[in-house]
């Protein structure tokens, strides 16, 4: 991602991130993913990642007003242990970036979106996942260490951080909560990243830092016109928009990484 940027490069990132919040304004989550993943069909996934980590900031700060003062608190407690290691994993994720080659690194983030895709659907049943969630996705502490550090790893080097949200998912929180609790433990991590991909020289430069930054506004625009949205859409149509945004970034981030685009 070089600058400075021709304007209709500018747009499409803003068009992109303006989305991405719209997204997660209406799901509660999928900002990263959609963000990330079509920044990285048009620059080199690696500058797509960091430069998303200032905007994922912002927008998951504008969702922890879904919690109330005592549910932060709760949650807090509850959560600690999953936020603790994901973080932990992020950053050994995170220091790996730099080194992981373009082209294979858009084809597996094209492969794990298209399969989040497919598994969200039922069209893919991943063996031994049903076992897997029944021994791992439970309220204990080794639980949320493990896939705490399993995920942030991923999440360090890619901004994928579905494992989470299926995680937190599977606790049976009501939507409103779901959603604040999400943006709690992305809060959490993010906050670190950013610190943490300016020690690493993961910033090719000063004016990408700056961009990230700027990138956050309309990135809150889009999360307050999907928040509008969300109560006038069933979870049914919540998931399309979702999954349908998925499927187009996953399909392009193949085809770049195969050379056909």
């Amino acid at each position: 991602m070089s600058v400075p940027l021709p304007p209709e490069t500018v747009l499409v990132v803003v068009a992109v991130v303006v989305a991405a919040g719209a997204v997660n304004g209406i799901a509660g989550f999928g900002f990263a993913v959609v963000g990330t993943m079509a920044l990285a069909s048009v620059f080199a996934p690696a500058a797509a990642v960091v430069f998303m980590i200032v905007p994922i900031l912002v927008v998951n700060l504008s969702l922890l007003a879904e919690l109330s003062a005592e549910d932060l608190r709760s949650c807090g407690r509850r959560f600690a242990p999953l936020v603790l290691a994901a973080t932990v994993g992020t950053v050994v994720g995170m220091a790996v970036l730099d080194r992981l080659p373009e082209a294979p690194l858009r084809i597996g983030l094209g492969v794990v979106t298209l399969a989040f895709v497919a598994s969200a659907q039922r069209f893919l049943e991943i063996p031994g996942l049903e076992r897997a969630r029944a021994g791992c996705f439970v309220e204990s502490t080794p639980a949320m260490a493990g896939v705490g550090a399993a995920s942030g790893l991923l999440f360090g080097a890619t901004n994928v951080g579905v494992q989470l949200v299926a995680y937190v998912r599977s606790c049976g929180l009501r939507h409103g909560l779901f959603v604040g609790v999400i943006a709690l433990v992305f809060v959490g991590i993010n906050g670190l990243r950013v610190g943490a991909a300016a020690a690493l020289g993961l910033y090719p430069d000063a004016a990408v830092a700056v961009g990230s930054a700027l990138a956050a506004l309309p990135a809150l625009v889009g999360v307050a016109v999907g928040k509008r949205l969300r109560g006038r859409l069933t979870e049914r149509a919540r998931r399309a928009v979702v999954l349908g945004l998925l499927s187009v970034v996953g399909v392009r981030l193949l085809a770049g990484g195969l050379g056909v685009l």
